[in-house]
Formats: structure tokens, C-alpha cells, sequence
């Protein structure tokens, strides 16, 4: 294609507005920490960090202290862990 076809182009997806989420995407807290980290770590370096859930935003410490586990030793855990207390699926809008 030449540059003025893909000018000309309309989007294949229209977008519309754009829907306020709040809360930080639980993936992203994740990756701001390294592993293995104990809960407690945790909760002192992003405890107060809100994460989306499909329940709607929850504070990270929280949801932390409804889990049984005290270390994880992956990304993977923690997320499972955290999925375990607030599921998974579609994240309220406002």
C-alpha cells in the first residue's frame, strides 16, 4: 500500500469514548515487584495500590489479607492468588 491509501483509510474498529477504569490492571502491579516476595513485602511496597477486579477496585492489601498464602515464589502465584479471592472476568466501569 502507499502512504496515501492508508491515509485515506477509516478505522476497521470505530472506538468511541473512552470508559473510565479505576484501579491499576493487576498484571501491572505484578510486574513492578520481583520474585519470590513475602506477602507482607507485598503489602509494604504496593498495598495501597488499587486493583481492578470484576467486583470493582479493591486495595491490593486488602485482597492480600483474605489469601492463605504468605510467600509466593512466582508471578504466577501471586496472581493466582489474588484471582482466587476476586475471580476473574469482565472489570465494572463507571
Amino acid at each position: 500500500m502507499s502512504e496515501e491509501e492508508t491515509e485515506d483509510e477509516e478505522p476497521s474498529v470505530e472506538l468511541g469514548e473512552a470508559t473510565a477504569v479505576e484501579g491499576a490492571p493487576l498484571a501491572r502491579v505484578a510486574a513492578r515487584l520481583t520474585w519470590p516476595q513475602e506477602r507482607s513485602r507485598i503489602v509494604e511496597k504496593e498495598g495501597d495500590a488499587t486493583i481492578r477486579t470484576p467486583g470493582g477496585p479493591k486495595t491490593l492489601s486488602d485482597v492480600l489479607e483474605q489469601t492463605d498464602t504468605t510467600y509466593f515464589d512466582s508471578r504466577q502465584t501471586f496472581v493466582d492468588a489474588v484471582e482466587g479471592v476476586v475471580g476473574r472476568g469482565p472489570v465494572q466501569t463507571e
